[in-house]
């Protein structure tokens, strides 16, 4: 009998502390920019009933749960599948916008996507499967230093040029566990039985790279306030230092936005207990200021972060 194959299920972190930060108002427009299956969106729509939004994910399979898991709301949605640094809204203006990041559990969990070296899977990794580039591409075909490099940056793997090298020595890998392994007979023994297996840090600098995240999620953040209303409110979700350390830096800099949250808003023990992945994630909220900025103090804005960069 053959298995079922796993859904697209989506619990959503911090529910109650999202929907307290956005605070949704009658008659609002919405944009889920990573909507996943559908957790955090329904949350906003039953908020009240003359809220509208607007979901976005570039998981083609992610979109068609969403689909399903809304249904009941879909007088009020409107679908789209792009990567939400690439979304072009027009001329509408949003009340609020949140953006969940980082790999959902059933994309973890769904083992031909290749995120998990828990079972034997293609090394794919990719968020959009429209697009060319996997994690195969990455692991079999780049110079040894850019591997390094990726690695050290996106996975804050201090091995990794032990474990570039390993990868360069003993390609090509076709599957995730194959990848897995080699990394962990390269690595000293204690680092071997340490409290995450060895490769988890380079699985996550892979998916980075794979699927761009951390650009794409600056552009976001650059073009995300301008899409609110005054007074609106954004709400941003990380699960790693690297994505949270953009986005403090992003809303504490733009003109456009003051901060709500001085300090992220962490999950309960209670919380935790319920959902494991409510771990490490990390609320950051921010409003939207009157727009009263001149056009001088933009320019020196822009700038300013030009040489930040």
């Amino acid at each position: 009998m053959t298995a079922e194959p796993p859904t697209f299920e989506h619990i959503p972190v911090l529910p109650q502390e999202t929907i307290a930060g956005l605070q949704p108002r009658p008659g609002g427009q919405y944009l889920d920019a990573t909507v996943g299956g559908g957790g955090h969106s329904k949350l906003i729509l039953e908020a009240d009933p003359t809220i509208r939004l607007t979901a976005l994910d570039q998981d083609g399979a992610a979109i068609a749960a969403a689909q399903a898991e809304l249904a009941e709301y879909c007088d009020r949605i409107t679908f789209c599948r792009s990567n939400f640094a690439e979304f072009k809204p027009g001329n509408q203006q949003f009340n609020g916008i949140l953006a969940d990041l980082g790999v959902s559990s059933a994309q973890f969990d769904i083992p031909e996507r290749g995120f998990s070296f828990r079972l034997t899977a293609p090394l794919d990794m990719r968020m959009d499967q429209r697009q060319e580039i996997s994690a195969a591409e990455i692991v079999n075909h780049w110079e040894e230093v850019e591997l390094a490099r990726i690695i050290y940056i996106y996975g804050e793997e201090r091995l990794s040029r032990r474990i570039a090298r390993q990868i360069v020595a003993q390609r090509p890998f076709n599957t995730t566990t194959e990848l897995a392994d080699a990394i962990s007979k390269c690595v000293p023994t204690k680092y071997r039985y340490g409290r995450i297996h060895p490769a988890t840090r380079t699985f996550q600098a892979l998916r980075i790279a794979v699927n761009r995240e951390l650009e794409v999620l600056e552009r976001f953040l650059e073009l995300a306030p301008t899409w609110l209303e005054p007074g609106g409110r954004l709400a941003i979700i990380s699960f790693h230092s690297l994505e949270d350390r953009i986005v403090k830096h992003a809303i504490k800099g733009s003109p456009l936005l003051s901060v709500v949250t001085k300090k992220p808003i962490i999950a309960t023990d209670d919380e935790i207990q319920q959902n494991p992945r409510a771990r490490s994630a990390k609320l950051r909220v921010a409003e939207r200021r009157e727009d009263d900025m001149g056009e001088g103090e933009r320019g020196e804005w822009k700038t300013r972060r030009g040489r930040d960069r």
